[in-house]
């Protein structure tokens, strides 16, 4: 008979930086170490492969943790299209560690059914609904911001007016590129991105 494998699942974002507590919860727990999937998202994309690669490893009988129904999709339809693929097409168990009426070890009968997916749509509901609040709230503060003055983005740096000079004397070798950025007070990036820039305007 197949030994049954307990999994993890840990997903954080450039949002919502929280490994840590979702680790400790997975230790507590005692998922081993080796099969805890973690996923990092930029925040631009949804792409998670190793939550893909973890749900190919997943048979029935197996159990997978996860901290919060949040972690398992981003709105109402792919959360609950998720729990559909694991509980149903694979046949694994998940226990939500944070709302424990969200294990599918209990309550197998009819009623306890019934009750979990109450829960689970109720929770993915709320998911959703938090996750569009807090895009709102971004957008407003954003707006406000602007509406102050307050400008995004990196600040441009301005070259110094020996700018020019300190080109020619690089082009002919007469300074290193180190002292150039010291002078300029740039990274390298900056200094050619600045260089291009520069030449450009003499074209034009």
């Amino acid at each position: 008979m197949e030994e049954k494998r307990i999994y993890g699942y840990v997903r954080v974002s450039s949002t919502d930086q929280n490994e840590v507590r979702q680790m400790t919860a997975m230790s507590e727990v005692s998922v081993p170490p080796e099969n805890i999937y973690i996923d990092k998202l930029s925040g631009k994309n949804f792409d998670r492969p190793q939550y893909e690669k973890m749900v190919r490893k997943l048979k029935a009988g197996d159990l997978l943790y996860i901290l919060s129904i949040d972690r398992l999709g981003r709105n109402y339809e792919e959360i609950q299209n998720q729990w559909r693929i694991i509980t149903k097409e694979k046949g694994t168990d998940i226990c939500i560690i944070d709302m424990p009426l969200l294990d599918t070890r209990q309550g197998k009968d009819l009623m306890g059914t019934f009750i979990a997916d109450l829960v689970l749509q109720i929770l993915s509901f709320v998911a959703q609904n938090e996750r569009e609040n807090i895009k709102k709230r971004q957008a407003e503060g954003i707006a406000a911001a602007k509406a102050r003055g307050v400008l995004f983005g990196r600040p441009v740096k301005d070259v110094p007016d020996n700018f020019e000079q300190l080109v020619k004397h690089w082009e002919k070798k007469e300074l290193p590129i180190k002292e150039i950025l010291r002078q300029c007070n740039m990274s390298e990036a900056t200094f050619y991105r600045r260089l291009r820039e520069h030449r450009l305007m003499k074209k034009n």
